[in-house]
């Protein structure tokens, strides 16, 4: 059932016309968030299959998916690789498999975020609108900035350009996002909740989220990954930028 006190469009005006594809072979998953969604006076369409849900992504051009991963067909996994093949259109993906790997792999694909089922409809909607929020700041022209130097690593907030020895690099919205603030807090330790509170906009999620976002920036930006110079991990608490050249 719909908890009363979920905000509707008046609080929320990213919520505002905004189309979600909703793909799931779980009609009463289906049916409460459909509900939810419609509580929250988002649009909804449904698919459930993952030829169907790409048929209807290429057609309807949602602002958002909410991808199951077990689905017939296609499975989530090959469904969200292939988005992000094509565009930065955010995925939150739901799984009802416990297992940190499998959530992992969602991560790596690309996805935004992601749930595990059973969960609260209203934790969906409010992940939700922190997603738009951060897609509706990162798409939203910037005004000229300063770039962000560290050692051969430059960082263009304006553009959302990031080269390394002048090579361009390829970097996810929320890469980007967290890179800008690890550059802006050099030599502090990060604990996991501080990231996701300041980058993903969440006063809640999993360490696991922070975690492959991280390993999949150290990938791009590191000369070695295994051994990384710059983003350092601290051990039980969270994450330290290192700016080359800097005394530890």
């Amino acid at each position: 059932m719909t908890p009363p006190d979920l905000p509707s469009v008046h609080d929320d005006p990213t919520a505002a016309r905004r189309c979600i594809l909703l793909v799931d072979d779980d009609p009463d998953v289906v049916e409460v968030i459909t509900g939810y969604l419609h509580r929250a006076d988002y649009t909804s369409i449904v698919a459930s299959d993952g030829p169907t849900g790409m048929e209807l992504f290429h057609r309807a051009r949602p602002d958002l998916i909410v991808l199951d991963v077990g689905l017939p067909g296609l499975d989530g996994i090959r469904f969200c690789e292939r988005v992000r093949a094509e565009t930065s259109t955010p995925v939150i993906m739901l799984t009802g498999r416990a297992e940190e790997e499998d959530r992992l792999r969602g991560l790596i694909a690309g996805a935004d975020d992601y749930l595990t089922k059973p969960f609260s409809g209203r934790e969906l909607v409010l992940r939700i609108r922190a997603v738009l929020r951060r897609t509706e700041a990162a798409s939203a022209p910037a005004p000229a900035a300063p770039e962000l130097t560290a050692g051969d690593l430059v960082v263009n907030e304006s553009s959302r350009v990031v080269t390394k020895g002048g090579r361009p690099l390829t970097l996810t919205n929320r890469e980007f996002d967290l890179l800008v603030f690890l550059l802006r807090n050099p030599g502090r330790v990060l604990r996991r909740d501080e990231l996701m509170r300041e980058v993903w906009d969440y006063d809640f999620g999993g360490a696991s989220t922070v975690t492959v976002h991280m390993r999949r920036l150290r990938e791009k930006i590191e000369d070695d990954p295994s051994d990384p110079a710059m983003l350092m991990t601290v051990w039980g608490v969270g994450y330290r930028f290192d700016p080359p050249g800097a005394a530890r």
